[in-house]
């Protein structure tokens, strides 16, 4: 080979391996900008996660309170004629007590 195709070839491997570099340090900003935006993405997910965790619990106490109003056994103020007024109270206040416990703990 002559002088001018060595130093052609010389060039030429330079070129790429500068290309190498740059495609390496284009492939790491990339991954990095992706795992930032997942981090952001995965934080605002766990705080809606938590309000609707917080929500499910809050309606599940007056599934409860009225499911042992339900069976057929006795309990107080079964038999008294404002029994679903008290039964409503009842799992209106509970709600309200974790409602307000919630609130603080900056459940939602």
């Amino acid at each position: 080979m002559a002088e001018d195709e060595q130093d052609l070839l010389e060039d030429i491997g330079i070129e790429v391996q500068q290309a190498t570099e740059m495609s390496q340090i284009s492939n790491s900003i990339i991954k990095e900008t992706a795992d930032t935006y997942s981090s952001i993405i995965s934080n605002n997910m766990n705080g809606v996660m938590k309000f609707l965790t917080s929500y499910s619990i809050i309606l599940t106490i007056p599934t409860l309170v009225f499911s042992f109003y339900g069976m057929n056994v006795a309990l107080p103020f079964s038999h008294s004629a404002l029994s679903w007024a008290i039964t409503i109270l009842i799992s209106v206040l509970i709600a309200a007590v974790i409602s307000v416990d919630f609130w603080r703990h900056r459940y939602f």
